[in-house]
């Protein structure tokens, strides 16, 4: 269904079903209800914090012995965030936690050459959403530290984060 047809459907009703029809939407899927939860009582401190505890479990385990190191899970933080308009500077500091805990990580436990990868598109990836939603100000000195510590313990593809770090000069 288009934009334009559905907004055609959408005049045709009666006030009463459409509010059926929210809640039906409401109450069927997840991504509705969360959408409305966040717009309602959008909390967002409390969703970062609880992002930041799952990031770093998966770093630095409290129940389980071995850590995953995965990417994805702070990756799909970070894109629920996006969908659901949270404030631009919390989600560039999720983003660069994520790449903070993964560096104390990597100085503890000898990592895969593809963790370092996934870090660089993790760097990449924040330093352009800094510099596009204009808050490099407000994160410079912590992305040149993220990478000074790249350069510091020598991780692979250094060079490449160091291209990075140059598009926002």
């Amino acid at each position: 269904m288009s934009k334009r047809a559905l907004k055609k459907y959408l005049s045709e009703r009666k006030k009463a079903e459409l509010e059926e029809l929210l809640m039906d939407l409401y109450e069927r899927f997840p991504s509705v209800k969360e959408y409305y939860n966040f717009v309602f009582n959008p909390k967002e401190d409390r969703l970062i914090q609880e992002a930041k505890v799952k990031i770093s479990n998966e770093y630095f385990p409290l129940k389980r012995k071995k850590a995953k190191a995965r990417r994805s899970v702070a990756q799909n933080f970070i894109k629920r965030f996006i969908k659901l308009g949270v404030d631009p500077p919390l989600i560039a500091d999720v983003m660069l936690y994520n790449l903070e805990i993964a560096q104390s990580f990597s100085k503890e436990k000898n990592v895969q050459d593809s963790f370092y990868k996934s870090m660089l598109n993790s760097f990449t990836e924040a330093v352009q959403f800094v510099a596009l939603n204009g808050i490099l100000p407000e994160f410079k000195d912590r992305i040149v530290a993220v990478y000074q510590i790249c350069i510091a313990d020598e991780w692979l593809h250094s060079e490449r984060f160091s291209k990075a770090l140059d598009a926002i000069d």
